[in-house]
């Protein structure tokens, strides 16, 4: 059973940062990409980040120069650190992990909530 497990939610005020964990118990988790999604309530989940298995990782316009995703594979773990923090920032944080066109490859986080308010 394949588990992905986000940490690293909670309040922050704007400006500040944070940093999300996730952590994958899959096998070989170097043949996997990894990606942060986030939901705010009343809008679509939308992809915030994502990282393939080489490195090569791509950003919305809404969170570049802001935020950077990054990978450890000896932890099985993908990482989000977001700085300048803005009250448009909250959201459920979602993550994926994929290979992608292989079936039965693509796993989901239960979330976590970021809220950036004074």
């Amino acid at each position: 059973q394949v588990r992905v497990v986000e940490s690293g939610g909670g309040l922050v005020q704007p400006g500040g940062s944070l940093r999300l964990s996730c952590a994958a118990s899959v096998g070989i988790f170097s043949l996997y990409a990894g990606g942060w999604y986030r939901q705010a309530p009343g809008k679509q989940r939308e992809l915030v980040a994502d990282i393939s298995s080489g490195g090569r990782t791509n950003y919305a316009d809404s969170v570049k120069g802001r935020f950077t995703i990054s990978r450890d594979n000896a932890k099985n773990t993908v990482y989000l650190n977001m700085n300048s923090l803005k009250p448009e920032d909250t959201a459920v944080y979602y993550c994926r992990i994929n290979i992608p066109g292989v079936t039965r490859s693509d796993y989901w986080g239960q979330g976590t909530q970021v809220t950036v308010s004074s």
